[in-house]
């Protein structure tokens, strides 16, 4: 999931600005012949799935799923070597070469390309586009929507209103002017054939009339009235069409008086052979876009786009006559069908397309995990501190030396001053190689985790120092993943009135042993409050913030086999803070907290066990164990995190009786030790305020949160 380079100095950095089409292609190309030497890749998007738009009136329709219609952005990125960003883009700014994005620092670029899409022209009713907000809405009104309208005689216009047709919906399409427009009076009386038949009425607007005209009656409305770029490439300067918002672009596809940036796609338009916005273009234009890139990045001249003059263009009506699907075939002046031997064509060219991407092969070798399942497992940490204990008691120095290493169950932070009277000032260390190829999001991450170790012990963070290892590159790339992984560590901080007070930097050898960030936690309890792992009382219940499961979704990720939408979930869970939970827990008379890490839930469970004071045992309930969606499902296919093999070794826990899990089946018993980053915290609850603590927890926004065990007297 990290940063992948090469072993000589990355010198530029090409940023691709949204995940159409065209971007798509690229990033299958260079997973399959490899990136431009010596340069950084970076594909920002808003979402981690790209739509095949070909498909999408197949997908209203019930034809596809949404998983059969998607491209995975982020598997993709990994295959190449490419490092994904998930964000919105706001604006660019030509003069300082800087992308700018939603809630965190610009991005800076030495070549650009943009391939943003479009958003739908008009008001009123439910946009097209984007895609993904349309399908969202319209899966929301499932089952039985209400009858309908949609605005808009063009090709969007009609495969829409005849899908939703097709899946039982009472729709009506509302065009502007006398006649739909598909590009020819053949094709136009074609489209209203095949309405006719559909028994879709067609209604006309008066051309003058505004769009929201058409919004009077009942039902949803659904507008498909062309489209429009964004506004954000005018505002920031690049030379547009005032109609369309497209960006100008010489034959090459370079933009006109902006040398390194191109454009693409639905957001671009050669001045000399302009093209409609259209998939089909999008797709043919790819191989000039990778040539002429390569060509931009060593300086060399670039390639003319010479496109035919037509394209064939397939438009299918779902199946709305009578549940066979039928398709129109257009090329220039020609208009063919509707037939099923046409649809036929067009379905198998779709997923001819798709599968280019969805079968793409994994990695060849599989990397070791990242994050914090790359850390030491505990059976060599136990014995290497044990002997620094012996060694340093044998040399008249064991006060003092390393706090805490007389016991093997160390707590998460240490006491480095105070008192409990007066209240004690703790400091904890954590990092780890970056889970993630976005350097904000990484530090954001990484900080997060190393803050949980105060957070378990009752603390509030106060400052922070920083170890940052960069890849070798060029000064002002490293620059900007200095910036970019601080930015994100400042993200945690700031809303917590923690500050960031120094640290050091590294490089390392080569690009391709990518970023590396640690961290160094300082904060302070308030007097009478310091959790420590082992205050267990019998009957206590045991609180989990959140799920588990993070380490084996990201080795699924790593082998292709995760769903992007289980990433996604992960990681937007994971990038909460759980600072609240640290007043809530004490409110409710939390006696005892860590949090779950590297070891798993067995082995900080196992911690938890063997510093407390007498012989106690855990009884788990495994039906309230909450699993990130996807996790059960890998480990149920043989996946795992490549710290699992060492963190088996808590199964003695299991078998000692110390914890008892029952029914535990084979995914569950991996569950119990996969490692996890920005894992949950573990909290031993009284029981009598047990189940408030949780409904407070799960008020705060924590709606995972569960109560997995109680604390038992004695051995078994």
């Amino acid at each position: 999931m990290g940063r992948v380079g090469t072993e000589e100095t990355l010198q530029q950095h090409l940023i691709l600005a949204g995940g159409g089409h065209s971007h798509a292609l690229l990033l299958r190309r260079w997973a399959m012949e490899g990136l431009p030497r010596g340069v950084l890749i970076t594909l920002v998007s808003r979402a981690s799935t790209a739509l095949y738009s070909g498909m999408v009136p197949g997908l209203i329709a019930g034809l596809y799923s949404r998983r059969e219609a998607a491209i995975d952005l982020r598997r993709l990125c990994d295959r190449a070597g490419v490092c994904f960003v998930r964000a919105e883009i706001t604006g660019l700014d030509p003069a300082k070469r800087e992308l700018q994005l939603a809630g965190r620092p610009p991005l800076r670029w030495d070549r650009l390309s943009l391939d943003v899409g479009a958003v739908t022209t008009g008001t009123g009713g439910m946009a097209i586009k984007p895609l993904e907000p349309f399908l969202d809405w319209w899966e929301s009104l499932a089952p039985g929507p209400p009858p309908g309208r949609v605005l808009g005689g063009g090709a969007a216009g009609v495969e829409v209103a005849m899908a939703l047709k097709a899946r039982g919906v009472r729709v009506e399409l509302v065009r502007r002017g006398h006649s739909l427009a598909l590009g020819t009076p053949a094709a136009n009386r074609a489209g209203e054939r095949m309405l006719a038949a559909a028994g879709v009425p067609l209604r006309s607007l008066d051309p003058e009339a505004d769009d929201r005209a058409s919004a009077h009656g009942s039902g949803p409305l659904v507008r498909c009235t062309g489209s429009r770029a964004p506004l954000w490439l005018a505002a920031g300067g690049l030379p547009c069409d005032p109609v369309t918002g497209r960006v100008f672009t010489e034959a090459s596809l370079e933009v006109e008086g902006h040398p390194g940036v191109f454009a693409c796609g639905d957001c671009g338009l050669v001045r000399s052979l302009p093209r409609p916005p259209s998939g089909v273009w999008a797709v043919r234009v790819a191989p000039v876009l990778a040539f002429n890139l390569r060509r931009s990045l060593r300086s060399e001249p670039l390639r003319r786009w010479n496109p035919p003059r037509h394209a064939l263009q397939l438009l299918g009506d779902g199946g709305a006559v009578d549940g066979q699907p039928r398709a129109l075939a257009m090329w220039g002046p020609l208009c063919l069908g509707p037939s099923r031997w046409l649809w036929r064509c067009k379905a198998w060219i779709d997923r001819r397309f798709i599968t280019r991407f969805q079968a793409l092969a994994p990695m060849a070798e599989q990397s070791p995990c990242r994050g914090c399942a790359a850390k030491l497992g505990a059976d060599p940490l136990r014995a290497a501190l044990e002997r620094l204990s012996g060694a340093a008691a044998g040399a008249g120095k064991a006060d003092g030396v390393l706090i805490g290493a007389e016991d093997p169950a160390l707590e998460d932070a240490a006491v480095i001053a105070g008192s409990p009277e007066e209240g004690l000032v703790l400091q904890s260390l954590d990092g780890f190689p970056a889970l993630v190829g976005d350097d904000w999001l990484n530090g954001r991450l990484t900080a997060l985790h190393a803050c949980s170790d105060l957070w378990a012990c009752g603390a509030r963070v106060e400052s922070v120092q920083a170890l940052v290892t960069l890849p070798r590159g060029r000064a002002a790339l490293q620059e900007e993943w200095l910036l970019q992984t601080l930015a994100g560590v400042r993200s945690v901080l700031d809303p917590l009135g923690a500050r960031l007070v120094g640290g050091h930097t590294l490089e390392q050898r080569s690009a391709a042993e990518g970023l590396s960030l640690a961290l160094s936690v300082n904060g302070r309890c308030e007097p009478g409050r310091f959790w420590a792992k082992g205050d267990l009382a019998a009957g206590d219940r045991l609180l989990l913030s959140r799920p588990i499961g993070s380490g084996v979704l990201f080795a699924g990720a790593m082998a292709g086999a995760a769903e992007p939408e289980w990433i996604d979930g992960a990681l937007e869970l994971m990038a909460q803070s759980q600072q609240s939970l640290v007043e809530l827990l004490a409110a409710h008379g939390c006696r005892a907290c860590t949090d779950v890490t590297g070891f798993g839930l067995l082995g900080h469970l196992g911690e938890m066990l063997r510093a407390a004071p007498g012989p106690l045992r855990v009884q788990l309930k495994l039906q309230a164990l909450p699993a990130f969606p996807g996790a059960v499902e890998l480990l149920e296919q043989g996946f795992a995190s490549s710290l699992a093999p060492a963190n088996r070794s808590a199964w003695e826990e299991l078998e000692s009786g110390r914890v008892q899990a029952v029914p535990l089946t084979a995914p569950l018993r991996e569950l119990l030790i996969d490692p996890q980053t920005c894992g949950p915290l573990l909290a031993a609850m009284p029981e009598s305020e047990a189940e408030a603590a949780l409904a407070a927890v799960r008020a705060a926004g924590f709606r995972w949160a569960e109560l997995i065990g109680t604390v038992l007297a004695g051995p078994d």
